[in-house]
């Protein structure tokens, strides 16, 4: 069978899902950056901090 629904969502628990998502992709981020920097070959805007 199939799992519970997933229609009924609350506003708090897709904010929640956001701030999360938002935190993940930010580390994601910061973990390419770093990976490109220790490879030595900058891209053209990874080292231009944006925010």
């Amino acid at each position: 069978m199939s799992g519970p629904s997933k229609t009924a969502k609350s506003p708090q628990k897709a904010g929640e899902k956001a701030t999360r998502l938002a935190a993940a992709l930010r580390e994601n981020l910061k973990r390419r950056k770093a990976q490109a920097r220790a490879k030595g070959q900058p891209k053209a805007d990874l080292d231009n901090k944006q925010g």
